[in-house]
């Protein structure tokens, strides 16, 4: 999930005015937390820190490799986070030190560059950065499974209105008694699906719930007079895919199973996975990252 350019500014901008306000409370430069010049220089500190966290942002956006799904997005921030810090916390402990040795070290006390000054100021950052990256990734993991809720969703409705036309098209076909023997225009199309031995199934399309590879064999789960019915042939997937290839309804989803849309009784998503709830058996079935987008593209396309 990526953030816009205002929203990283924004996290920037509060992620520094927490470390200011740890630096004010355990590390005040020196100045008494009465003397008006300790809030201009931890100001100035603020402002500095920012760039330097804004740079080092810069940095990693042409380091690591954007994520190519939605689904990938969460494991992109949390190891872009992580490498953020750890870039950038010994940079702005580096930076205060810097500062208050170059600019507070004539007039205060305690602010030379020693590796006392900048072990302490590190162990500060350090917290303070722990704290702010556990808040960051619980938001926008909220954020996350809340996007992924509401896309779950709009998925649903857009199979469920996927079905009803493939169901009135069905209809259509079987009032009129049309059958063109394409299995595109006519859902109740009947095929026979054969291996490269003498087994083979005859169904009707709109009938096939999913198909499984097994080894060398297929399990070919359909209705059959009201019931599930699972039948073995000797086949690869990849065959049945392209014997199937004129029906938009079947898709892959995964690398040993081919399911059909139009029994698909709801889809499941959980923090990045995705499963199709078949009818009938109510089983799931997984949906692989690599066909993820497919079945997707595969839904929103057909149903608009």
């Amino acid at each position: 999930m990526r953030k816009s350019r205002k929203e990283t500014i924004t996290v920037r901008i509060l992620s520094t005015c927490f470390i200011v306000i740890a630096l004010a409370v355990f590390k005040p430069l020196g100045l008494g937390s009465w003397h008006w010049k300790a809030y201009v220089h931890l100001l100035l500190i603020g402002v500095l820190g920012f760039f330097v966290c804004m740079l080092t942002d810069a940095f990693l956006k042409y380091v690591l490799k954007k994520p190519v799904s939605y689904s990938r997005g969460v494991g992109y921030v949390i190891r872009r986070n992580l490498w953020f810090q750890l870039i950038n916390t010994p940079l702005i402990a580096l930076l205060i030190c810097v500062y208050r040795h170059v600019v507070l070290d004539q007039n205060v006390a305690d602010n030379k560059f020693t590796w006392v000054n900048y072990l302490s100021t590190l162990f500060i950052i350090a917290f303070c950065s722990f704290v702010i990256g556990l808040y960051w990734r619980f938001k926008y993991r909220s954020q996350y499974l809340a996007s992924e809720l509401e896309e779950t969703r709009s998925l649903n409705e857009q199979l469920m209105s996927l079905q009803r036309e493939a169901e009135e098209m069905s209809q259509k076909s079987d009032a009129v008694g049309v059958d063109d023997g394409d299995g595109l225009s006519n859902p109740s199309f009947t095929i026979t699906l054969k291996g490269t031995t003498n087994e083979s199934v005859t169904l009707r399309l709109s009938d096939l719930l999913y198909i499984e590879a097994d080894g060398n064999y297929l399990k070919v789960f359909h209705m059959s007079d009201g019931r599930v019915r699972a039948d073995m042939i000797r086949a690869t997937s990849k065959q049945l895919e392209d014997d199937l290839h004129m029906y938009p309804m079947i898709v892959r989803c995964h690398r040993a199973f081919l399911v059909n849309l139009q029994q698909v009784e709801q889809i499941v998503s959980k923090s990045g996975s995705m499963h199709l709830v078949i009818k009938h058996i109510h089983e799931s079935v997984p949906v692989s990252r690599s066909n993820m987008a497919q079945v997707k593209e595969s839904i929103s396309l057909r149903s608009n």
